[in-house]
């Protein structure tokens, strides 16, 4: 059995904590939370930076921010709309609240911000179980598949991994890095594997662990956690549910105690609206027990729960802790990003994301095009993957959308990245439609078929 802290993080939190007590008091700026102070310096910034030329900038557009009195415009420097699968549009707030001095990892103002922010969590993943455990590292959304494989499993184990698309496929390269035994369960591209297949496969082996992608944004493929879910606890109540939710938390329903999930990693540049460079996740009281219960040591240094575990749980606690320095600036972000969204109830977010969603995908009909996922139950509102006319490539295409300040992006899908691109309908292109994020993107498309040579129907 692995200790809840080891004596080398005991040292490390009586550190902190004599760092923190002989720090000086950080003053905070009148009328803003201790906690979390967001210092507004990014119209500063802009300010400066305006008078620069920016590759990413349209060149139709004003060399001074707009005014941010307009309801449609904000204080960012004038720049294309990105409308990809992730990284997304970001708030004004999101960003201003990056816009802080250097302070220290282990002071009051940004431990008490950390501790808010990992609380925050467990609302946005709607868990109230004490025994699950949010966590926030440095690192991208694939970092969580590290934090899986080097903890939950061991070598040797088996693990049945749901394929979608690409991170199907990458999920199991990291797991077979570990020195699991991965077996793909895959469904034709566009499709999913069904519970029939899903509960033979769990009859013809023991698995320690399934995954499934819950948006793979690769095909823009929906799955169903809580399908799975139920069939893994029907037919092997033993298995790990292990939900890729790098695509879906954010936009898609996520309900983590209602569902029996394990696992669910994400990460900060999607439909969390933060920028890129937080793994995200959050750990059931069973996953946790699962780690701690192992065998043999973790796979990873930087990966092992062993080291993250009682620094996440101290930081929750609001007590000063270190393994590795953690970006407050990311963390300040990721904590205005998640104040935005737990603002109003999540399920009016999950339906706004779904409407928005299908005014694209009825566009792209209306164009007379399909999607990769042609069953209307297996696509996912926070992307559509579109295949394009007969003998056009991503190529052909984006240039002419980048023309009209429109980013998307092409396939990603091995077998068939020539032939599609993806539109993404994340975060606050979709929660603030004064922005006319997603009538751009419409347009965008359409012009840039066009350009391409395509005859409209």
């Amino acid at each position: 059995m692995l200790d809840r802290m080891d004596a080398d993080a005991r040292r490390r939190t009586l550190i902190a904590t004599a760092t923190t007590a002989s720090t000086p008091r950080q003053l905070q700026p009148r009328n803003k939370k201790p906690d979390c102070p967001a210092v507004s310096r990014l119209s500063q910034l802009n300010s400066h930076l305006s008078s620069r030329t920016f590759a990413t900038a349209s060149p139709s557009s004003s060399s001074s921010p707009p005014s941010p009195s307009s309801p449609t415009m904000t204080s960012q420097v004038p720049h294309p709309t990105v409308l990809i699968p992730g990284p997304i549009e970001f708030d004004d707030e999101v960003l201003n609240a990056m816009a802080t001095p250097s302070e220290s990892h282990v002071g009051m103002p940004f431990v008490n911000c950390f501790g808010d922010t990992l609380a925050q969590l467990r609302q946005l993943f709607i868990t109230s179980d004490p025994t699950s455990q949010p966590v926030v590292i440095s690192g991208s959304g694939t970092l969580g598949w590290d934090i899986v494989s080097a903890n939950l499993v061991e070598p040797g184990d088996e693990v049945l991994v749901l394929h979608t698309g690409y991170f199907g496929d990458s999920f199991a390269d990291c797991l077979a890095t570990y020195g699991a035994k991965p077996t793909q369960l895959k469904a034709p591209i566009g499709s999913r594997p069904s519970v029939a297949e899903i509960e033979a496969a769990l009859k013809e082996k023991k698995y320690k662990m399934v995954t499934v992608t819950h948006t793979d944004t690769s095909t823009g493929v929906l799955s169903d956690p809580k399908e799975v879910a139920e069939v893994v606890k029907r037919v092997s109540p033993g298995t790990l549910v292990v939900v890729d939710g790098v695509c879906s938390v954010g936009c898609e329903e996520i309900r983590f105690d209602e569902w029996g999930l394990d696992v669910v990693l994400t990460a900060s540049q999607k439909a969390i609206g933060a920028p890129a460079g937080l793994c995200i996740m959050m750990l059931s009281g069973n996953a946790v027990e699962t780690f701690k219960s192992r065998k043999t040591p973790p796979g990873s240094y930087f990966a092992s729960l062993k080291n993250w575990l009682p620094i996440l749980q101290n930081y929750e606690a609001k007590k000063p802790s270190y393994f590795a320095t953690p970006s407050p600036q990311l963390v300040r972000a990721l904590n205005a990003s998640l104040n935005q969204i737990l603002a109003r109830p999540l399920e009016e977010r999950f339906a706004q994301h779904k409407a928005a969603s299908q005014k694209v995908k009825d566009a792209v009909a209306k164009l007379g095009l399909k999607q990769l996922a042609s069953d209307p139950k297996h696509q996912a509102s926070g992307m559509t993957a579109v295949w394009l006319p007969e003998g056009m490539t991503p190529g052909d295409i984006l240039p002419h959308t980048a023309k009209k300040d429109v980013v998307f992006a092409g396939g990603l899908h091995k077998e068939v990245a020539t032939r599609y691109i993806r539109i993404g309908s994340m975060g606050v292109s979709v929660t603030k439609p004064e922005l006319g994020h997603i009538e751009k993107a419409i347009k965008a498309l359409e012009s840039g078929l066009v350009a391409a040579g395509y005859q409209l129907p």
